[in-house]
């Protein structure tokens, strides 16, 4: 895979470089609430911009229906956030290939930088066709001398911008993409032990394949969050009214008996808080709620958070680790009477000498909303899933397409 350095030695003044970003972050009525996936490809944008490239920058913003512009998903806030982070003007086209585009990119000059429309408000970004796709990267690489991938949470998806036009133009990896990639070699093929992996969210049917592939090389897998009810489920206990897939307990009987014959320490909560309601997410407003042993969850209560047994119980479990992943709360975060789990799982891979990695998604949320220093933790992905099928063995199509 080409570095972003080996491009930079060979001269990028004066070229046209598209760098496919991940700049999909939160918004709440058009004002970002982390700006997390921004910072992390800022190095790899403002290095190309001080050797003299006319940087373009291309991105998805969640799931617009691919029929022209929606305005709830528009780039133009992180467009303004990247020219802050940047400390310089960045234009905005507001479309993707159309004449806003064109003209955007034609006025740029050495060093500027510009961010074009959200990639999928083109139906051609995300088609099956191969044929619709290839068209709209010939669009896009019209745009563009060179392509840059650094978009780390979009390359498990097989998009016209991640692994089409990649293979239409000259290629590098960014910075992003090479740390990422870094570090999920140490979860892989280079794991100090003890390996400790902690698995949270809120649907097991998400991490099934990750738990599949894991099992014959994590030395402990410690569950939490949603998901976790479907395991205490199949251990015979009562949920009540907690989150389960009934269609998945037949599968997560056969991985517990494989860890157990496996010798891998599959460690599940031994006390949950449960209420008889989901707590308000917006208004925050407290909520009511008593902690129970695991197998004791009321048949009319809901389990939202692990409990302080089992928040002691965890960082023990993770106290002597060398390596550390961690993917997915542990309980409904977002409230602050149901954050304590999450706060503790956190907490202890700070305190651990473990290398320790923030698996993407709501976990590098939550660090950040929880007040956490970033920087203290080992590596924060941005690309959650991606990640976890990087874990699980899959090619990767973004990948691919740099090794290309």
């Amino acid at each position: 895979m080409k570095t972003i350095d080996e491009l930079l030695a060979e001269g990028v003044k004066g070229k046209r470089v598209f760098v496919r970003a991940d700049l999909n972050v939160p918004l709440a009525e058009g004002t970002i609430t982390d700006d997390g996936r921004i910072r992390a490809v800022q190095p790899t944008i403002a290095k190309l911009a001080e050797a003299g490239a006319r940087v373009i920058v291309a991105s998805h913003l969640g799931r617009p229906k691919g029929t022209g512009v929606e305005p709830a998903f528009s780039l133009a806030p992180a467009a303004t956030r990247l020219g802050e982070l940047l400390g310089t003007d960045v234009a905005f086209a507001t479309d993707t290939v159309g004449a806003s585009a064109k003209e955007t990119v034609a006025a740029l000059t050495d060093g500027q930088v510009a961010v074009i429309e959200n990639l999928r408000f083109n139906a051609g970004e995300t088609s099956k066709d191969d044929a619709e796709r290839g068209a709209f990267a010939d669009q896009l690489a019209e745009l563009a001398d060179i392509y840059v991938g650094d978009g780390f949470g979009a390359v498990h998806r097989r998009h016209a911008s991640v692994f089409d036009l990649p293979a239409r133009l000259p290629h590098a990896a960014g910075y992003l993409i090479a740390t990422e990639v870094g570090v999920l070699k140490k979860l892989t093929a280079e794991v100090e032990r003890p390996y400790v992996v902690v698995l949270g969210g809120a649907k097991v049917s998400d991490k099934l394949a990750v738990i599949d592939e894991l099992l014959g090389k994590a030395d402990r897998i410690l569950i939490g969050g949603g998901m976790a009810y479907t395991f205490l489920y199949a251990k015979g206990y009562e949920v009540g009214i907690s989150l389960l897939q009934k269609d998945q307990v037949d599968v997560v009987k056969e991985y517990m008996k494989r860890a157990e014959d496996t010798g891998v320490e599959l460690v599940l909560p031994v006390d949950v808080l449960v209420s008889s309601e989901f707590p308000d997410l917006k208004g925050k407003t407290p909520a009511t709620f008593e902690v129970v042993d695991a197998d004791k969850i009321p048949a009319d209560q809901e389990g939202l958070d692990i409990g302080p047994k089992t928040r002691e119980l965890y960082a023990s479990k993770i106290a002597d680790a060398k390596t550390v992943f961690w993917n997915g709360p542990v309980g409904v975060f977002e409230h602050p009477d149901y954050a304590g789990g999450t706060t503790a799982v956190a907490q202890a891979l700070l305190d651990s000498s473990a290398f320790t990695v923030v698996g993407g998604g709501d976990s590098a949320a939550a660090v950040r909303i929880l007040g956490f220093d970033e920087n203290a933790f080992g590596h924060i992905s941005t690309g959650g899933g991606a990640s976890l099928e990087y874990l699980e063995g899959k090619t990767l199509p973004g990948l691919a397409a740099l090794e290309g």
